[in-house]
C-alpha cells in the first residue's frame, strides 16, 4: 500500500472515531435526570376538596319546634297565664301556667278555631278533631278521643295550675294535627271524659290562640 493510501485509510478511521465519540457525549443525561415531556404535572396533595352546595337546607336532627298561647279571661272570670307546646322527637310537652281559677278540676281542651274574640268564646268552635273521633279521655289508651281532648287540669287552693303532660297526638310542626292556629279552652267545670260531644266541662272561662314561635 502506499503512503497516500496508508494516510487516506489513518484519517478515514480517525473520522468516524470522532463523530462516534460526538454522537455518544450528545446522548448522555445527568444523572437522575428525566427527559422532558412537554407537560409539568403538579404534585397531588392530601386536601380534601370542599363539598359543593345542594341548595337544600336540612334542619337539625332532634331540634324542638315550639308554639304558645296567652290565655285571657271570659267575663266575669280572672283566669290568665300561657300554655306551652314543645315538640321533640315525635312528642310534645304540654306546659301549663294559669292562674285566677276556682280551685278543682277544669276542664282543658284544644278547639278547632283559632279565634277568641267572641265574649263567650264560641268563636273557637268545637274541640279539634280532624279524625271525627268521639269525645274521651286521653289517658285510656284502649279508647279513641279528640286531638284536643287533654282532659282536666287541676287548681290548687291558691287557684294556680302549673303542670306538664306529655303526648303523642297532636303536632307543632305543619299537619293536620298541629295545635298552631287553634284555640286552647279552659272550662268552668271538670271534664267527665265520656258526655257527647265535650264533656259537659260547662261555660268557657278562658281562651288564648295558639302561635308558632
Amino acid at each position: 500500500m502506499t503512503n497516500q493510501a496508508t494516510w487516506k485509510l489513518f484519517s478515514a478511521i480517525a473520522l468516524a472515531a470522532a463523530l462516534a465519540a460526538a454522537g455518544c457525549k450528545k446522548d448522555e443525561k445527568p444523572a437522575g435526570e428525566q427527559p422532558a415531556t412537554g407537560t409539568e404535572t403538579e404534585a397531588p396533595t392530601a386536601e380534601t376538596p370542599p363539598e359543593q352546595p345542594t341548595g337544600e337546607e336540612t334542619p337539625a336532627a332532634g331540634e324542638a319546634q315550639t308554639a304558645a298561647a296567652e290565655l285571657k279571661p271570659a267575663e266575669g272570670s280572672k283566669v290568665s297565664g300561657t300554655v306551652t307546646f314543645t315538640e321533640k322527637d315525635g312528642q310534645v310537652e304540654v306546659a301549663l301556667d294559669l292562674q285566677g281559677l276556682t280551685p278543682g278540676d277544669h276542664g282543658f281542651h284544644v278547639h278547632e278555631n283559632g279565634d277568641c274574640s267572641a265574649p263567650d268564646f264560641k268563636s273557637a268552635g268545637d274541640h279539634f278533631n280532624p279524625a271525627g273521633d268521639p269525645h274521651g279521655s286521653p289517658d285510656d289508651p284502649a279508647a279513641k278521643h279528640h286531638a284536643g281532648d287533654f282532659g282536666n287540669i287541676t287548681a290548687g287552693e291558691d287557684g294556680t295550675v302549673k303542670t306538664t303532660k306529655t303526648v303523642d297526638f297532636i303536632t307543632v310542626a305543619e299537619g293536620e294535627r298541629s295545635v298552631v292556629g287553634r284555640a286552647v279552652v279552659v272550662h268552668e267545670k271538670a271534664d267527665d271524659l265520656k258526655s257527647q260531644p265535650s264533656g259537659d266541662a260547662g261555660g268557657r272561662i278562658a281562651c288564648g290562640v295558639v302561635e308558632k314561635k
